[in-house]
């Protein structure tokens, strides 16, 4: 009896001591990677609760208004262009991976059969839609002006030799519009939701070299708490690695 009693007391000592973490994430692949360390955080005294969001806008918000306490499915510059236009304060704690973006289509085997006049779609975010641009020129499709960033508009557009038309559209419908245009540029993350393989059906992709890194990202007041950093170093692991690279053969690559 005596033992059962000092188990529970030691049981719950440990549920005391055990911390809660709230983390926003988009499903694939964040959230199978939060999934993954989970029982790693666990036997850490770190529970992890993963909160699954479709959109880009969402996980900053409730991180900023403290009803989450990080988030993970962004990169630098996206996060950087939100703290801009937003008045935030949200901080990187970990670089992770890179999910290099490409061009899709469901019509044309490759960028040179693109039609005169082409329907293209992009990202409507600033960074993710300069981004794309960037891509296009780096695959010969246009030419931008020479300041152009990744902050590029289709108005930066000075060469269009197929006169292709840019829209921007939401980063998570570009997959469900794929078969209605001739050229989608999407994000990783939602070309593995919607089962496309980015090393073998992008038409062009960004290297391994991108430096859009994906980031585990949180306010600037809780930055060193103690379950955040541990949640940290389990996603820079070595198992974390090697997770990536098994499941995802290249559509996503460690950045650690």
């Amino acid at each position: 009896m005596k033992k059962l009693l000092a188990a529970v007391a030691a049981l719950a000592a440990f549920s005391a001591q055990a911390e809660s973490l709230n983390i926003a994430a988009t499903a694939v692949p964040h959230a199978e990677i939060l999934e993954f360390v989970k029982p790693t955080l666990a036997a850490e005294g770190v529970e992890l609760n993963i909160k699954v969001f479709t959109d880009y806008v969402q996980p900053n918000v409730q991180v900023a208004e403290k009803r989450l306490d990080a988030n993970f499915f962004q990169h630098q510059p996206y996060l950087d262009e939100f703290n801009k236009s937003r008045g935030t304060e949200l901080v990187s704690i970990a670089g992770v991976h890179v999910e290099p973006f490409g061009a899709y289509s469901s019509k044309h085997k490759s960028l040179n059969d693109l039609p005169q006049g082409a329907n293209v779609v992009i990202p409507n975010d600033a960074t993710n839609g300069g981004r794309a641009l960037l891509l296009l020129q780096k695959a010969g499709v246009i030419t931008l002006k020479p300041e152009a960033s990744i902050l590029a508009t289709p108005k930066d557009i000075v060469e269009n030799a197929k006169a292709i038309k840019v829209r921007e559209l939401e980063a998570a419908t570009l997959p469900r519009v794929l078969t209605q245009v001739d050229l989608a540029l999407i994000n990783t993350n939602y070309a593995l939701e919607a089962k496309l393989n980015p090393t073998k059906d992008a038409l062009a992709i960004e290297g391994s070299d991108s430096p859009y890194v994906n980031i585990l990202v949180a306010r600037a007041d809780n930055k060193d708490n103690a379950g955040l950093q541990k949640l940290a170093k389990a996603l820079n692991s070595d198992a974390v690695k090697a997770f990536i690279a098994e499941k995802y053969q290249g559509a996503v690559v460690p950045a650690f």
